[in-house]
């Protein structure tokens, strides 16, 4: 790993060495301002478009994180696994998040419905035994002519049966 690193390092500053040196004999050869500038121009192309990369150093500071240097081809080729885990963990999470608010709207919504319904009971109860009480159903008697049903004026008397 650290020989990959000075390999790299040499062949970065073996091409900066050769860059240079093109464009001395360029200036020498006495060509126009222009061509030099298009040829300079070409190099820092040519330098960035190389797909070694620098190597790191071993100590990252806040510069080098907020600056985005921690976030190179390299390191992210390294991890990649790991940043996919964490974005499907992040999906699971987000539509666990999702689907457990719809559970709770729906339990709240079951809450009332079920509030409501023993309201109802309690008003359909207290109705049945207003209706059943004894002076409300001899009220109802007196008022319908038809029924054969009337208050006893004697009251209840008890037979004895003799057991043999």
């Amino acid at each position: 790993m650290m020989e990959d690193n000075k390999e790299d390092k040499s062949k970065l500053e073996a091409e900066e060495d050769k860059s240079k040196q093109e464009l001395k004999e360029d200036k020498t050869k006495g060509e126009p301002r222009e061509n030099n500038d298009k040829l300079e121009l070409k190099q820092v192309i040519a330098e960035q478009a190389i797909e070694g990369e620098a190597p790191l150093s071993s100590n990252f500071s806040l510069r080098k994180i907020l600056g985005g240097d921690i976030l190179t081809a390299r390191i992210i080729r390294r991890q990649i696994w790991l940043v996919i885990l964490v974005v499907f963990f992040v999906i699971i999470y987000i539509s666990n998040r999702y689907s457990i608010q719809k559970d709770l709207i729906e339990i709240d919504q079951l809450q009332k419905e079920l509030q409501d319904a023993k309201y109802k009971a309690l008003s359909s109860s207290s109705q049945i035994t207003e209706k059943s009480r004894e002076s409300n159903v001899l009220e109802m008697l007196k008022n319908n002519k038809d029924s054969v049903l009337h208050i006893a004026t004697q009251p209840p008397y008890i037979i004895n049966v003799p057991e043999q």
